[in-house]
């Protein structure tokens, strides 16, 4: 399947807004996830290159560092998740700050590639300390995210950037952004999930402040969690029922590394433990 328009994307998650339906949207590793993942009702499938290394066993944050070029594993990995998806629009992660992105020709790309918008990820917003403070005084900083997005809104493709703040929603809010992820962090549980997190009424908490900040700047914007202790259907739906102005939930790890994990490791007990 090609390319969606944004505004048909739109009309359909607005819908769901206006229906109090949960939007859910997903990270896609490989084709069978995204196939698996549309056949469960998902509104946006989302690749990118933490994608790849989470299902070969590695923690997501392996897409911030120096293990392969980002940008260039999305665009290898379009045909094997493009392809097997009927209806559903599918997102590409672009890591904005590489000093190397000719941003206007790779949107090029990505759309011939079959992509209906893009998400900021590999993100510095993940990235803290002495460290980040480089990366902004270097020009590897935040900004270059908000102006790849306002630059994507402008080509007409969808946009939901993560963002990290108050401060960071209002500046994807005024870039263009269609929907804001608010990201809390590496998503906990399974064999390679994050240990050290937040707790859910800090995630609601956030969420609200994140998601009031943005309808500042513009009232129509749809908002959604993602990440830290936000892993299980039970814990988005927590957030989004003690949360005013969040409409449903981005999963990574949450909809295709936990899942596989139960499921590989309970089929192959019950393998193991024939008797005969």
């Amino acid at each position: 399947m090609g390319r969606i328009e944004r505004q048909d994307i739109l009309r359909r998650l607005r819908g769901k807004v206006e229906r109090h339906e949960p939007i859910v949207g997903g990270g896609a590793g490989t084709g069978l996830s995204a196939k698996c993942e549309e056949a469960g009702g998902i509104d946006l499938i989302i690749v990118y290159n933490s994608g790849r290394f989470r299902m070969a066993g590695r923690g997501s944050l392996a897409g911030l560092l120096a293990y392969g070029n980002a940008n260039e594993i999305v665009l290898e990995m379009a045909p094997e998740i493009v392809t097997v998806v009927e209806r559903t629009p599918v997102l590409a992660g672009v890591n904005a700050t590489d000093p190397f992105l000719q941003p206007a020709s790779f949107l090029e790309d990505l759309v011939r590639a079959g992509y209906s918008g893009v998400q900021n990820f590999p993100t510095v917003g993940l990235i803290d300390g002495t460290f980040r403070v480089n990366l902004e005084e270097t020009g590897m900083g935040y900004q270059q995210e908000v102006e790849l997005i306002r630059l994507a809104a402008e080509q007409e493709l969808l946009t939901t950037p993560y963002v990290f703040s108050a401060e960071d929603a209002i500046a994807m809010a005024g870039a263009g952004a269609d929907v804001i992820v608010c990201h809390m962090g590496l998503t906990t549980g399974g064999r390679i999930g994050a240990e050290t997190a937040r707790n859910l009424d800090d995630c609601v908490q956030l969420c609200n402040t994140w998601s009031e900040a943005a309808r500042s700047v513009r009232d129509d914007v749809i908002v959604l969690v993602h990440g830290g202790p936000v892993a299980e259907p039970g814990d988005a739906e927590y957030v989004l029922r003690k949360t005013t102005g969040v409409h449903g939930f981005y999963g990574a790890s949450s909809m295709e590394r936990l899942p596989v994990e139960r499921a590989l490791i309970e089929q192959t007990r019950a393998f193991t433990e024939i008797t005969f």
